[in-house]
C-alpha cells in the first residue's frame, strides 16, 4: 500500500504556514488569558506527541494516538471552558465534546484497543497495510520519520486545532444566542449521525465474522454479508457516513465562534477544514484495501458517494 507522501507534506505545509498566516492576516488576536490557555493545551499536545512516538516505536503498536484522538479535546474544552469562567457556549461546547469523546471511546473500546496496559490493545488495521507498503517497507528510517512527523505530530496539533473555535470564543461578551443553538443542534446531529453508523457498521462486521469464525466461506454466507462490506441502514447511502459526522461535529463547533461575534471568517476554521482533507485521505486508503478485498467494492463505489447521502445501493 502506497501512502500518498506529498499529501502528507502538504498537510504539514498547511498547518505550520497557513494557520499562521490567518492568524496574522483574519484574527482574532489572543488575549492574555487565551494565549496562557493556548500554552496549556500547546504543553499537552506535547507530551502526547512525544508519548505516541516513544510508545509507538518501542512497541510496535501505532495506533496510541487513536486512543488518545477522542480523550484530548475533551480535555482541552473544559480547560478552556475553566478558564473562560465558566461561560454558558464555553460549557456547552465542552459537554457536547465530551458525549462525542465518550462516544468514539466506547466505540474503539469495543474493538479491543483499550487494555490495562494502555500501550498494549488492539491496532488500528490501516497502520500494518502502511507500513508494510511503499515506501515504507523495508525502510525503518522512513517510517520512524512518517511516524514522528505525521502520526505523533501532525495528529496531536490537529487534533488541538479543531478546539480552537472554543479558545477564540473565550473572551466573548455576547450573549448565547441562536446561533448558538443552531451550532450546538448540528453538533449534536452530528454526533448521533456517527454514532448510528458506527453502530450499523458493528452489527454488520460482528454477524459476518461470527459466521466465519463458525466455518463458512466469505462467499457462502446469505447476502448482503456474502459481499464482505456493510451497505445498509446508512452505509447504502454513503460510503462513510460515520466519517460524514465526524467531519460535520467539528465544522458544528466552529459555528460557535460565529456565535461567539468572531466573525464569520476567522483563523479556528483550520482546523475543521484540515480534518476534512485528512479524512479524504484516510476513506481513499480505507476504499484501496477495501477494493482489493472485495470484488463489488468497486461497483459499490460507483453507486454511492462517498460523503454525502445520495441514491440507494441496490446492487
Amino acid at each position: 500500500m502506497k501512502m500518498n507522501i506529498p499529501l502528507m507534506a502538504t498537510l504539514l505545509g498547511l498547518s505550520l504556514i497557513v494557520c499562521p498566516l490567518i492568524y496574522i492576516y483574519v484574527g482574532p488576536a489572543l488575549d492574555a488569558t487565551q494565549l496562557s490557555t493556548l500554552k496549556t493545551l500547546g504543553a499537552i499536545c506535547a507530551c502526547s506527541a512525544i508519548y505516541c512516538f516513544v510508545v509507538g516505536e518501542l512497541t510496535g503498536n501505532n495506533s496510541q494516538m487513536d486512543k488518545l484522538w477522542s480523550l484530548l479535546p475533551i480535555a482541552y474544552t473544559w480547560i478552556i471552558a475553566i478558564n473562560g469562567g465558566m461561560q454558558l457556549r464555553l460549557v456547552v461546547i465542552a459537554i457536547l465534546a465530551t458525549l462525542w469523546g465518550c462516544r468514539l471511546t466506547m466505540n474503539f473500546a469495543r474493538k479491543g484497543a483499550y487494555k490495562l496496559k494502555f500501550w498494549e490493545g488492539e491496532e488500528d488495521y490501516r497502520w500494518s497495510v502502511v507500513r508494510n507498503g511503499a515506501p515504507f517497507k523495508g525502510n525503518r528510517l522512513a517510517w520512524g520519520l512518517f511516524d514522528l512527523l505525521f502520526i505523533s505530530i501532525y495528529q496531536n496539533v490537529l487534533v488541538l486545532m479543531t478546539t480552537f473555535p472554543a479558545l477564540v470564543s473565550m473572551n466573548s461578551t455576547v450573549p448565547f444566542g441562536w446561533v448558538d443553538v443552531l451550532a450546538a443542534a448540528l453538533m449534536f446531529y452530528f454526533i448521533a449521525h456517527e454514532t448510528i453508523a458506527d453502530e450499523q457498521q458493528w452489527a454488520f462486521q460482528t454477524t459476518k465474522w461470527k459466521m466465519i469464525k463458525a466455518g463458512q466461506k466469505l462467499e457462502d454466507l446469505p447476502a448482503p454479508y456474502n459481499k464482505g462490506f456493510n451497505t445498509n441502514g446508512l452505509w447504502s447511502h454513503s460510503r462513510h457516513p460515520n466519517y460524514l459526522g465526524e467531519q460535520g461535529t467539528w465544522c458544528a463547533l466552529y459555528i460557535f465562534s460565529i456565535g461567539a461575534g468572531v466573525g464569520v471568517f476567522n483563523w479556528s476554521i483550520i482546523g475543521a477544514l484540515l480534518l476534512i482533507v485528512l479524512f479524504l485521505g484516510s476513506s481513499a486508503l480505507a476504499e484501496e484495501i477495501s477494493s482489493g478485498k472485495y470484488p463489488e467494492y468497486a461497483k459499490y463505489c460507483q453507486a454511492v458517494p462517498r460523503f454525502f447521502p445520495g441514491k440507494k445501493y441496490n446492487g
